[in-house]
């Protein structure tokens, strides 16, 4: 059986959590060090193994749409200032197939920030040259 041991942060990643219980299950996500990625590099990653797939094979449309969500907020961090926020709605569009072996990466942008603490962010998984997912989504700030 697999297990999130299997898998060590790549040069530059850092594992992005070691606290929160669904990554746990369904990572590890990583995230790059600096926040700042060269061009061609995913802000957050994560290496598609079998347990992420679907009985055909690819990784499993849910995983995809959970690491997506999990790229809105790494595109946003900063705008939380520390706070919490959810997703209010999340907007997928899938390109092509992901398969297993490969690392999966996530890049976009915070397109808008209100001043009560909706934001909208936009991006894109990708593997190497390969678009897989487009997403959107609309999060809240919670502060605590």
């Amino acid at each position: 059986m697999e297990t999130n041991r299997t898998v060590k942060a790549p040069e530059g990643y850092e594992q992005w959590s070691t606290e929160d219980r669904f990554e746990h299950t369904n990572g590890p996500i990583f995230i790059h060090k600096n926040r700042q990625p060269e061009p061609g590099q995913g802000l957050i990653r994560f290496y598609a193994q079998k347990r992420h797939c679907n009985g055909g094979g690819a990784v499993h449309g849910g995983m995809l749409m959970t690491f997506a969500d999990s790229a809105l907020f790494a595109i946003a961090k900063r705008a939380f200032e520390g706070d919490h926020g959810v997703t209010v709605t999340m907007n997928n569009e899938f390109v092509t197939a992901a398969w297993p072996g490969h690392w999966i990466e996530a890049e976009g942008e915070l397109a808008r920030k209100t001043k009560s603490g909706l934001m909208f962010v936009r991006g894109k998984l990708f593997c190497g040259d390969k678009t897989i997912l487009l997403f959107s989504g609309l999060l809240k700030r919670i502060k605590i």
